[in-house]
């Protein structure tokens, strides 16, 4: 089904994938078929997390892979790689959110570190270039947080400028973990980064995502925990009200046995959204969150588990890959599951219904990646989201370039 790429052919595989699909884009709603092109064999021990961003300044997103002692950037379209920083921050650098945080009109990268340190530092910093891109980027400290885990920019306070959102994984004092929001000072280099605790009351933080999912023009928070879901709103008094939307797995009240582990929101037709999670925290499950009637933070939501044969579930993704108006789940594990097809890898989940509550599953890549972290979103401008992958035991970094329909 999918075919190996060495990055040299990478160039001709993105212009004939451009025109396959400038004669395809009318055919929305059939199913997406993807060509895997290896970015990198091995870019690391550990893959944590990949992201993309315009690096070059060329209009076209570029992926950024980030190891235990590295982050490194590979060009669109020939995927060249360099080194943004190589031994440069604690052990292990385990997150990264792009952002331009200086305000040059270049994009900058905040970075979670000191992952795997014995004391676990937890070190928070951002980075911006050098003179030019083949040159060593800088590594500005922001704060330090034990078990920082994830990090996201999002105007959660509503200050009128993005703020760097953190949530560890672990407490460290207290009832739960910190999850923290940091203003970017007016000189990021020297000052002072302002800090806002949004949350100390929940445990086992795998992840959080950051938008608007009411509709109402201000940023939502979402985190996923050992309690389940939970919402945060700015209410009109600017205050940030938590509300309780998902169970989460049942099950005993302790990490990796109940609630939820990763999170994102996606969107049915209609504008109607859609929660899908994996559960527990490394958990086999998928599940999918649909809202009560009426205001999105008004009620619990409605679970519906869609697979339950994974084996150590950590990536999701949502896009429109068959452009027919309904956003598909993109799902990684890293360990080899208890059904067929078992991986690991990366399956997408395609509603079969509208309301969200069926959902029929299609492999991208069977047994190939042992996934990490994954990010959906459209690399070569062909109008349809394509998924970048990177790998745990398998070392590597992929792209899935969502190339063409097959009926």
């Amino acid at each position: 089904m999918s075919v190996l790429r060495s990055q040299s052919g990478s160039l001709g595989l993105f212009l004939a994938s451009w025109l396959a699909f400038s004669t395809n884009l009318g055919q929305a709603g059939e199913l997406p078929r993807f060509e895997t092109v290896e970015i990198d064999p091995h870019v690391g021990e550990v893959c944590y997390a990949v992201t993309l961003a315009d690096v070059d300044g060329d209009k076209r997103d570029d992926i950024v892979a980030v190891t235990e002692n590295r982050v490194v950037w590979y060009r669109n379209p020939d995927w060249k790689p360099r080194v943004i920083v190589a031994d440069a921050t604690q052990r292990d650098n385990v997150c990264i959110a792009p952002h331009d945080i200086d305000g040059d009109g270049q994009v900058d990268f905040a970075l979670g570190a000191g992952w795997l340190n014995n004391k676990n530092l937890g070190t928070i910093c951002w980075l911006t270039r050098g003179p030019s891109l083949d040159q060593p980027w800088s590594v500005h400290a922001i704060a330090q947080e034990s078990w920082t885990h994830r990090l996201r920019w999002g105007d959660l306070l509503g200050t009128g400028t993005p703020q760097l959102v953190v949530s560890p994984l672990n407490k460290t004092t207290g009832n739960g973990v910190r999850v923290l929001a940091f203003e970017i000072p007016q000189a990021p280099r020297t000052d002072r980064w302002k800090e806002t605790i949004v949350d100390e009351q929940l445990n086992a933080m795998h992840n959080h995502w950051l938008g608007d999912l009411d509709g109402d023009g201000k940023a939502d928070l979402i985190t996923a925990s050992l309690e389940g879901v939970y919402l945060f709103q700015r209410g009109s008094d600017g205050k940030l009200q938590k509300t309780k939307i998902g169970e989460g797995a049942p099950g005993p009240k302790e990490p990796q046995k109940s609630g939820a582990g990763e999170i994102k929101v996606g969107w049915l037709q209609k504008g109607r959204p859609f929660l899908a999670t994996v559960e527990p925290m490394h958990g086999n499950q998928i599940a999918v969150y649909t809202p009560p009637a009426g205001s999105v933070g008004s009620a619990l939501w409605t679970r519906h588990v869609l697979d339950a044969t994974l084996g150590r579930g950590h990536a999701v993704g949502v896009g429109d890959l068959d452009g027919d108006g309904t956003e598909e789940l993109v799902i990684g594990h890293s360990n080899k599951g208890s059904g067929d097809p078992a991986g690991p890898g990366v399956f997408y989940y395609k509603a079969a219904d509208s309301n969200g509550t069926l959902w029929k599953k299609h492999v991208i890549d069977n047994g190939g990646i042992a996934t990490e972290d994954l990010i959906v979103r459209d690399l070569n401008g062909d109008g349809r989201p394509d998924v970048v992958a990177g790998g745990r035991e398998t070392h590597n970094v992929r792209l899935y370039l969502n190339s063409a329909n097959s009926k």
